[in-house]
């Protein structure tokens, strides 16, 4: 069962369109089709049955059963869907203000133990940010991967710029930089453990078959290292919030959703992916010995 409150149930329901029992512009086989393709699960199972079962009580008895990592992958990729929709004139602009998306986003983060809005988050989560990003990750090395040495320099010019871009208070580049580098040490992991990566319950497929290791999405990476023990649960939640930010990175997206990220967000994001790293190399040199 979610943890999501009325308030924010409301808040889901007026961006979802549900007041008249339908979600979006969904038909019964796109929704069927939508869950069963982004959370692989069938939403028209008798466990998600409530009231009149229409598209709109589907989605309620979701909320009511499934739990808070479930429903926030929902509401993030529900969020994604409502953005392309727009971009290619399905959904009309005017019925999705900016602040609306933008506290579905926030619930999100909620269900993942994180806000990015300090004034609305409670003291545990503010408790926790803080912790996050103070802790101290020190001698992180690179070489300690092994992988190809073009690579590695990319990746260490990567974090030079970084570096330079916290300095500079230039939170949005620090953004979209943290992520792609996350992406590119995941893929670079996978690589070089093809076997233990394709082999997951999580990696993702295609007709029966493993997708190649370049279509994988981040978020496919993060829940395959989290699943191999690569990367901590702290890791693994952080690092889904960083890929929703990272998503920004399309201006027409980053403007419907009002998406403007502060020093604050850029500092987590470069803690998440300081320690990211840390966790893959300890995990690199164990799984070596």
């Amino acid at each position: 069962m979610s943890s999501l409150k009325t308030n924010e149930k409301q808040i889901l329901e007026k961006l979802f369109q549900m007041s008249t029992g339908y979600v979006l512009n969904f038909s019964d086989r796109t929704m069927e089709e939508f869950f069963r393709d982004n959370l692989g699960i069938n939403v028209y199972s008798d466990i998600y049955n409530y009231a009149s079962g229409s598209k709109a009580n589907r989605m309620r008895g979701f909320w009511m059963r499934a739990s808070d990592e479930l429903v926030s992958k929902s509401v993030a990729d529900i969020c994604d869907y409502i953005e392309t929709q727009l971009l290619i004139g399905n959904l009309r602009k005017e019925d999705f203000p900016s602040e609306l998306l933008s506290k579905g986003r926030d619930i999100v983060l909620q269900l993942r133990g994180l806000r990015t809005n300090s004034q609305t988050a409670n003291k545990t989560n503010q408790t926790t940010e803080e912790e996050f990003i103070n802790k101290e990750f020190k001698n992180i090395s690179l070489d300690v991967f092994g992988l190809d040495g073009v690579i590695t320099e990319v990746l260490k010019q990567r974090l030079e710029e970084i570096r330079k871009c916290l300095h500079a208070k230039s939170p949005l580049a620090v953004v979209f930089l943290c992520g792609s580098t996350l992406e590119g040490f995941f893929l670079g992991l996978a690589s070089k453990y093809p076997k233990e990566f394709n082999q997951s319950n999580s990696a993702p497929s295609k007709d029966d078959k493993i997708l190649e290791f370049q279509e994988w999405s981040l978020s496919n990476f993060i829940d395959v290292g989290r699943e191999l023990g690569i990367v901590g649960e702290d890791v693994k939640k952080y690092s889904h919030a960083l890929r929703d930010f990272r998503n920004y990175i399309h201006p027409y997206q980053q403007m419907i959703s009002g998406f403007n990220p502060q020093e604050h967000t850029a500092k987590i994001s470069w803690q998440v992916l300081q320690a990211a790293i840390y966790e893959m190399s300890d995990f690199n040199k164990n799984y070596e010995k």
